[in-house]
């Protein structure tokens, strides 16, 4: 492409330019989104209810159905990403976000509470990791892993820098206006860095591949499709549910909490590895063969969870490997659209494919919880999660499209 806008640079391939403000904006505001609007939650949820004397499970329940709308509101906002690009998306998301979060701290009772988060979901469908990783899908194309790689390394440091930072706000004032204080910080740096850094021309839409006929309809009716969304609402499922068992799990075995703690907290270390890794694996492994790994994997370590009981750094190396595995799962659902149906219909599809895997994600630690009773214990729910995703990993199978 000969014509170079302003603030766009050419890509070196010849096959198209990349704003150059655009990868680091995002990276600052996935930062800033994901530790304002999710992670601050689980640090203020204690004083929340506190303060106010709602239940746990209440507040729990309010944040949960934030992210049901946020998987509900990705399908619509996959739609606008494909023909308006990811600006005006993010913009609007940035300022529905803060207005969210406002709401909550002024929240009289759980209705208006319910109301704030209802807000606040609709602006995760909309500055979370589905609207970036379409940017990013489709200014960086050919190359887009390396940069979905990256925002996603940033992304995984939302907790660690806002975790702290709310935690010291909460010391200080009250969690009402910890959500003031969080609300004008997405603010002040999220709407101008979505209004100002992705402004550039949006490309228009690549072909579709040769195996591709009939538009979107056609890929959303496919088998190939179908399993695929069966597949990653399993593992979803599956997944959240371990992560925040495993705490829970390791209590009941005898560990102290900040034994359990440390445990999480190293495999959300491997977590950012494993997102490092992903693009060696994507030129060793096809796609299909891809998926079924890395999910069989997933289930091989939660299986191993659910029988191994110590010695204590074995479950810091299986911790570690369960991260490692997650890590890379997160990029192959960026990258399961483009893989197989290519850049053109990706946001409307990711939201479609996304949003059962989302929902999933957001009732597994409410479900997980409810169902270790039942079950007899954490060991028996990990085994019937292993159980899940290795459902997951054999429709995964179902998942190969007729490419050339």
């Amino acid at each position: 492409m000969s014509d170079l806008h302003s603030g766009v640079a050419a890509t070196g391939t010849g096959v198209r330019s990349r704003p150059r403000a655009v990868l680091p904006a995002l990276c600052l505001t996935q930062i800033t989104s994901w530790g304002v609007v999710y992670y601050a939650f689980i640090v203020l949820n204690p004083a929340i209810t506190a303060d106010t004397g709602w239940s746990a499970g209440a507040t729990t329940a309010a944040f949960s159905a934030a992210l049901v709308v946020s998987a509900i509101a990705g399908i619509y906002v996959g739609r606008v990403l494909d023909h308006r690009g990811p600006r005006l998306v993010m913009t609007a998301g940035s300022v529905l976000g803060a207005l969210g979060l406002l709401v909550i701290a002024a929240a009289p009772n759980l209705p208006a509470f319910f109301a704030g988060w209802f807000i606040a979901g609709a602006a995760m469908a909309a500055i979370f990791y589905q609207p970036a990783f379409a940017a990013l899908t489709r200014w960086w194309a050919p190359d887009h892993v390396r940069a979905l790689t990256i925002v996603t390394l940033a992304g995984g440091l939302a907790s660690t820098v806002f975790a702290p930072l709310t935690a010291t706000l909460a010391d200080h004032m009250s969690w009402r206006a910890t959500y003031v204080v969080l609300a004008g910080i997405l603010a002040v740096l999220t709407v101008p860095a979505h209004a100002l850094a992705l402004k550039a021309p949006w490309p228009p839409a690549p072909p579709s591949p040769p195996h591709v006929t009939g538009g979107h309809e056609q890929v959303v009716r496919s088998r190939a499709f179908g399993m695929l969304a069966v597949t990653f609402t399993l593992s979803a499922f599956a997944m959240y549910a371990v992560v925040i068992g495993l705490v829970p799990l390791l209590i009941e075995r005898g560990y102290t909490t900040t034994q359990a703690a440390w445990v999480l907290g190293l495999g959300g270390a491997g977590q950012t590895l494993g997102r490092t890794l992903y693009a060696t694996l994507a030129r060793r492994l096809g796609v299909s063969a891809r998926t079924v790994a890395l999910i069989a994997l997933g289930a091989s370590t939660t299986a191993a969870l659910a029988v191994v009981a110590g010695p204590y750094a074995l479950l810091v190396v299986v911790s570690v490997l369960a991260g490692v595995i997650r890590g890379n799962l997160t990029l192959l659902q960026a990258t399961a659209v483009t893989d197989r149906w290519g850049t053109t219909h990706y946001g409307r599809l990711s939201g479609l494919l996304g949003a059962p895997a989302h929902a999933a994600a957001a009732i597994a630690p409410f479900a997980g919880a409810v169902l270790a009773g039942p079950l007899g214990g954490y060991p028996a729910l990990f085994a019937l999660l292993a159980i899940l995703s290795t459902t997951a990993a054999i429709t995964a199978l179902g998942t190969r499209t007729q490419q050339r």
